[in-house]
């Protein structure tokens, strides 16, 4: 039983090393261009996942309506950024406007800055296929450039060019494809999170209206 532990041990080791060489073979037979794709690779899902957490920590789906209600109701009970925007949109106010201006200035300070960041990641995801586009021009001209040579290592060019050209495209769509997911998720939540702000701004002046606050 040892033993096979061992032989299970030392074929993952084999095949963990397999790997290693077999990607390490692609960055290299990539080219250049495969060290600025990664840098995209990691500016766009570190952006991504920023603001994704920046909506997942955000609770305005966590809390109930009929808690915030009540904090509408009686704003010193208030918690969390809901309560803020509670807290905020009923200091010293005195009429219907001001609520409604106060909402204005809520807005500008939250959906701006996440439009600006869905913005930034389209360009980059967008750049990351036209990237791979031009390893695949590079590429070509590496193959042609290997035709015209007409010696010995004609096939060695030839090879070395249509693999860059295969790598940097197939590279370029497999950082772009999953940003493309990315940007539909946070833009749809960018969205629930302006619902919601007008729900709430509703909810607001109604009970204000009412006198109820």
């Amino acid at each position: 039983m040892v033993i096979q532990l061992g032989h299970l041990k030392m074929f993952d080791s084999i095949r963990d090393n397999k790997l290693v060489e077999e990607i390490f073979s692609v960055w290299v037979n990539g080219g250049f261009l495969m060290i600025p794709l990664v840098l995209l690779a990691l500016i766009i899902y570190f952006c991504a996942m920023e603001l994704y957490f920046y909506f997942h920590n955000a609770d305005f789906k966590n809390v109930k309506e009929n808690v915030w209600i009540d904090w509408i109701k009686n704003s010193s009970e208030c918690r969390g950024s809901i309560g803020e925007i509670i807290s905020y949109a009923l200091s010293n106010v005195k009429s219907v406007v001001e609520i409604q201006n106060k909402f204005i200035e809520i807005r500008h300070a939250h959906l701006p800055r996440i439009d600006r960041r869905i913005i930034f990641l389209s360009i980059l995801i967008t750049v990351a296929p036209l990237m791979g586009l031009l390893g695949t021009v590079m590429g070509m001209l590496t193959t042609f450039k290997g035709l015209s040579v007409g010696n010995g290592k004609i096939i060695e060019l030839v090879a070395s060019g249509i693999s860059e050209a295969l790598i940097t495209t197939q590279t370029g769509l497999i950082i772009a494809i999953p940003g493309y997911i990315f940007i539909y998720v946070l833009t749809r939540k960018r969205q629930e999170l302006a619902a919601f702000l007008g729900h709430l701004e509703s909810k607001i002046v109604q009970y204000y209206s009412k006198g109820e606050i």
